[in-house]
């Protein structure tokens, strides 16, 4: 072993031990051997730097960007809301729906994104089934490092491995190479969790609103339920082409929230003004201070129809464009001794008062002719931009509660499905071949923030530096092993640790190390370190490159058995309540098994 080996051995072991004692951060630790391998003198500086080139760092950071226009857009959070309908109340249902989003939504965009955007979903579904949280986290966990296998664009260790292969001139995997073993991996995974689960944590059930009032809350304490409205206007209605300022609905107990546009694709929102024209099909949300009676004559005098409101409470299911927020009237208010409808709120701030408290007592069909005193608590609902422009003050009115839901509001919802063609697109070029990998990647980047789906500042911000710099920083070495006969050394320790041993158990000991060094440094890095290795193994056996490759991809995902294995443990530590203990005695039995399953498929698929 030659004194370069030994130098480039001691600074690996130095930072493996930083890894493990995360000090200081892991992209701290990767700037550090940066810095310090060209005084090896094994490489360059300008090798060492080498990684900031690299088209996968490239390609990883603009699946960062493609993923965030995903969750800007509500493709993600559509995707929770719709397995917190389908499964309902049973938790069987809600594990196995959540695990299959996550694992699909995962094989198109960055795993821990994609748990960072179901925890979230998860308290919520959590706290209206009365679920204990630690029941589903770690599923989610787990599904999500499961879709880490199902294409190659996946996860970060699935692009260093291929990268690799490439550069010892291999053709590569496809898109879809990784299909066959994940979708498979993600079927047994639910299934042992359907198993497995019992040894979770029972934890504690949450109940009510963690800190913060919601629209729900509101709408039971205001007595809004029965006071909202959905209209058509019909193609004979009078309102046609008249001005909502010659309407005076105000006065006569009607508040005009919103209006609905359909469109081709999706249903736009607009924020109703004293010049608006009405026209025939238009939806008009509506809060009716009036008898059921009285909406009656209504509905006949303008021609209207009146249409279901489906799931959502008072318009709540528009709430991603329409909020609510609670005010109070201060001393020197300009408001005090005004009635609510003379005060002319929505005029000043384009918010619409609908609701009104003093101390214990809540005004109802009085709403609109009480005077106004000082205290007095007035809930107002419009538009989020409105209710942002309320938290600067303002004279006549201070800012006293805004809801949970203000921060689920999504940047870019009615792009939508621009997002999700602009994934079909990226994912349509990469699988095709015409152009590579980065390239489609960075198309579909630019198509984002042209239709919208993101800004600049949003791309910047999504993108996961830490990690990108993890990797740059683990290039050099294995470069700087594979020129001081480090990867020789390695393959050959495998070797002999094989013995005469079939090529599939020399598989078994690579998945096995892969998912042992796993345990103290992050999968990419692994993944950085083994590639070159198990090729190396190949080679010398006279065997397909392809196989090792795989399994070495295929064992940096299998990181299920401590906290810190990955960032997607870390992340459901605190929600699930978990213990270190958790993650072992559910993680170890299921990377056996994974273990065992890649065994079998990898030289079936990819033949040795």
């Amino acid at each position: 072993m030659g004194t370069d080996l030994i130098l480039v051995l001691l600074l690996l072991g130095a930072a493996v031990v930083m890894f493990v004692m995360n000090r200081p951060r892991m992209d701290a630790v990767a700037l550090i051997m940066i810095a310090v391998l060209p005084f090896t003198g094994v490489l360059t500086i300008n090798e060492a730097l080498a990684g900031f080139s690299d088209a996968n760092i490239v390609l990883i950071a603009a699946l960062f960007v493609i993923g965030e226009g995903l969750v800007r857009t509500g493709v993600a959070r559509h995707m929770g809301d719709w397995l917190n309908a389908k499964a309902g109340d049973s938790q069987t249902k809600m594990l196995v729906l959540l695990m299959l989003a996550s694992g699909v939504l995962g094989a198109f965009m960055s795993s821990t994104a994609v748990v960072a955007i179901f925890i979230p979903v998860v308290l919520r579904i959590c706290q209206n089934t009365g679920t204990a949280p630690s029941q589903l986290m770690m599923p989610l966990s787990i599904a999500a490092l499961m879709s880490g296998m199902m294409t190659l664009v996946a996860t970060a260790p699935n692009l260093v491995v291929n990268a690799e292969l490439m550069r010892q001139g291999g053709t590569g995997f496809g898109f879809f190479s990784f299909t066959p073993f994940g979708l498979p991996m993600l079927v047994i995974a639910i299934l042992y969790m359907l198993f497995a689960r019992r040894l979770l944590p029972r934890g504690t059930v949450l109940t009510g609103v963690l800190g913060q009032a919601n629209l729900q809350t509101w709408v039971a304490q205001y007595g809004l339920a029965q006071r909202a409205y959905r209209v058509r206007i019909m193609a004979d209605s009078p309102l046609i082409g008249q001005k909502l300022d010659d309407l005076s609905l105000r006065s006569s107990g009607v508040n005009l929230l919103a209006i609905e546009i359909g469109g081709r694709f999706s249903t736009e929102v607009i924020r109703p003004t004293a010049y608006t024209v009405l026209e025939a099909g238009q939806i008009m949300l509506l809060d009716v201070i009036l008898p059921d009676v009285e909406i009656e004559a209504l509905r006949e005098k303008f021609g209207l129809q009146i249409l279901p409101l489906g799931d959502g409470a008072y318009l709540t299911e528009s709430s991603q464009e329409i909020g609510m927020a609670e005010a109070i009237i201060p001393a020197d208010s300009p408001l005090l001794g005004q009635t609510v409808l003379d005060a002319r709120v929505r005029s000043e701030s384009g918010l619409t008062v609908i609701g009104l408290r003093r101390g214990k007592r809540v005004f109802d069909q009085d709403l609109l002719e009480e005077k106004l005193k000082i205290g007095d608590t007035l809930l107002v609902t419009g538009f989020w931009s409105d209710i942002r422009r309320l938290q600067s003050g303002t004279a006549e009115l201070v800012l006293l509660n805004l809801p949970a839901e203000m921060e689920e509001v999504l940047p870019a919802a009615s792009k939508a499905p621009h997002a999700v063609a602009i994934l079909a697109l990226t994912v349509g070029l990469m699988i095709s071949g015409l152009v590579p990998n980065v390239h489609a990647a960075l198309l579909g980047c630019l198509l984002m923030g042209a239709l919208g789906c993101i800004d600049m500042n949003a791309a910047y911000r999504s993108i996961s530096w830490k990690s990108l710099i993890l990797i740059v920083g683990m290039l050099p070495f294995s470069l700087a092993l594979q020129r001081t006969g480090g990867v020789e050394l390695a393959a050959d320790a495998v070797t002999a640790i094989a013995g005469n041993a079939s090529p599939r158990m020399v598989l078994g000991v690579l998945f096995l190390i892969t998912a042992m060094l796993g345990l103290f440094i992050s999968n990419t890095a692994t993944a950085v370190l083994m590639a070159p290795v198990a090729l190396a193994v190949a080679r010398d056996m006279g065997a397909s490159p392809y196989p090792f490759a795989m399994t070495i991809a295929l064992a940096a995902s299998t990181a299920f058995m401590t906290p810190i294995s990955s960032p997607v443990n870390t992340l459901v530590v605190g929600p699930g309540n978990y213990g270190f203990g958790d993650f072992v005695k559910v993680g170890v039995p299921l990377s056996l098994i994974v273990m065992a399953v890649s065994l079998v498929l990898v030289p079936i698929i990819l033949p040795l």
